[in-house]
């Protein structure tokens, strides 16, 4: 196994995974403890750690790169937001640190550029668009706000390890003054470097400084650039691309994620199809939710796709988390699109976009789906996977930032049979 990776959530497990089977790797994913399977190029462990508790994340974290290792993984790559979604107390920090103890590696770096997003970093400082992401949306996060975009700063108060920079000048001369920058920073005591990258060209330069590191992380597309690399050195032959994936049944969305884009994406889709909101500050209870949302959904499935969202504005955000708490809040959403999720496939939904990250996870492990198969990638936020067991689904798994405005419409009929 020439990659065994671990993601902080499920759907960027998902890109990741599709970015690798688009580079020509045979690539499984497997949720959580779900064994590792063998005869693979890599295997991808999808967790759901990002706003855990750090002694949670740390033994997840643990516990899947002892399975990835004991299967054979050569390097271990990290996965994170291409935000460094995180807190103050992590997870990112403490994550690498047992990824950085079981590896075995010294160094390591954090690359989480996105170009095709427009997430750069740079100076150490991380962008969205022309924004800091601290004046970013993003900054309203309701789990895991970003008000530092110092990235060097941010993972310094979750690490006891120095923590350097590879400024953007190392990266534009070329992987050998990638390397050269990496020494003296170890040399100066660092364990881990931020990493600047503005462009695809920046990010293939550090996938060709790093290629043969015991450990390595960041966002998908820096893990894009390895399975080319590989190839040249003869240490990978080329998969087939995986069949697309398609299902016949029911369609529907569940919407959990409060970004502005997701939100966006809701609005485009009800001026098409029926659309349920449900306001967890109003509701009488979870059970009562459950059962209000299955009644109204099930009698419209004959007639297309349906959507429910438990998203809402900034004030609706605050309301929820004033009565629920944040943490109750979050929880309580996922556990009911979860739920919801288990009454619409036994009423025969086959087909289920899920927006937002934490959300697909419960999704996911509410119908008890360990292994899926992802295709090759397309695009930002286009997810698609399919599960097998217990009931055969064709999935779109998209985090709650990306995607096109009109993907629900498009992406359900794109996974009909």
């Amino acid at each position: 196994m020439l990659l065994g990776a671990i993601a902080d959530d499920l759907t960027g497990a998902v890109e990741l995974a599709g970015m690798l089977a688009a580079g020509g790797m045979r690539v499984a994913l497997v949720l959580d403890d779900a064994p590792v399977p063998t005869g693979q190029d890599a295997v991808v462990v999808a967790l759901a750690s990002r706003v855990a508790a750090v002694g949670e994340a740390r033994a997840a974290f643990a516990r899947a790169a002892d399975a990835l290792l004991g299967a054979g993984a050569e390097r271990i790559f990290f996965k994170y937001c291409a935000t460094f979604d995180s807190t103050p107390a992590g997870n990112i920090g403490p994550c690498a640190d047992v990824l950085m103890e079981r590896a075995g590696a010294e160094f390591t770096l954090f690359a989480p550029t996105f170009p095709e997003v427009e997430r750069r970093v740079f100076m150490g400082h991380l962008f969205v668009g022309a924004q800091l992401v601290s004046d970013s949306p993003k900054r309203f996060d309701p789990l895991t706000p970003m008000t530092e975009p110092n990235l060097v700063k941010v993972l310094s108060a979750q690490t006891a390890r120095a923590v350097g920079l590879i400024p953007l000048p190392s990266v534009a001369q070329g992987a050998e003054a990638v390397v050269q920058r990496v020494n003296a920073l170890q040399a100066e005591g660092a364990s881990y470097a931020i990493a600047d990258a503005g462009t695809e060209e920046d990010l293939a330069t550090l996938a060709r400084a790093s290629w043969d590191w015991r450990l390595t992380t960041g966002g998908s597309n820096l893990a894009a650039h390895y399975p080319a690399i590989w190839q040249e050195r003869g240490l990978l032959s080329p998969a087939l691309a995986a069949a697309p994936l398609r299902a016949g049944g029911g369609g529907a969305v569940l919407a959990g994620s409060c970004s502005d884009r997701t939100r966006e994406q809701v609005e485009h889709f009800a001026a098409r199809h029926p659309v349920l909101r449900i306001d967890l500050a109003r509701m009488e209870s979870p059970e009562a939710a459950l059962r209000d949302a299955a009644a109204w959904a099930v009698p419209l499935l004959s007639l297309g796709p349906v959507c429910v969202t438990t998203a809402g504005d900034a004030e609706a955000v605050a309301a929820a988390q004033a009565r629920l708490g944040r943490d109750g809040a979050a929880r309580a959403a996922e556990g009911l699109l979860g739920a919801l999720a288990v009454a619409l496939v036994g009423a025969g939904v086959r087909r289920i976009l899920v927006a937002g990250g934490e959300s697909s996870g419960a999704v996911i492990r509410s119908l008890g789906i360990s292994r899926l198969s992802v295709a090759p990638y397309v695009s930002p936020g286009i997810g698609l996977c399919a599960a097998e067991e217990p009931s055969p689904l064709a999935l779109c798994l998209k985090s709650g930032k990306l995607g096109p405005v009109d993907m629900f419409s498009t992406v359900l009929e794109t996974m009909r049979a």
